[in-house]
């Protein structure tokens, strides 16, 4: 079955930096495309980050666009999230998503950030 293992987040002080990982199992992942989303209390679930199979297209939320890196690893089966220049703002369970349809989502990863 499909699963999306997140890992990597914390509690950094504003300004610094996490990278999260979600590894996935159960389908042929280097034919998706990937993306990590943030669900913060009292607010909508948010797109930080999308890249496309190969890792060669990625697009960004307005909100992380010049902090944040998606990349991936197909011969490792996951995806990471760089992330830099945290702000409090962005204080959100991180989760994992595959990029299609049929709705898969990890459990996701806490992320706070303090000021």
């Amino acid at each position: 079955q499909v699963q999306l293992v997140e890992s990597g987040g914390g509690l950094v002080h504003s300004g610094g930096s996490l990278r999260l990982s979600c590894v996935a199992s159960g389908f042929t992942f280097s034919i998706y495309a990937m993306n990590w989303y943030r669900q913060a209390p009292g607010k909508d679930r948010e797109l930080v980050a999308r890249i496309g199979s190969s890792g060669v297209i990625t697009n960004y939320g307005d909100s992380v666009r010049g902090r944040f890196t998606i990349s991936r690893d197909n011969a490792r089966n996951t995806v990471y999230l760089q992330m830099d220049s945290l702000k409090p703002e962005d204080t959100a369970v991180y989760i994992c998503n595959r990029g299609d349809s049929y709705g898969y989502w990890g459990q996701g990863t806490q992320v706070t950030v303090s000021s």
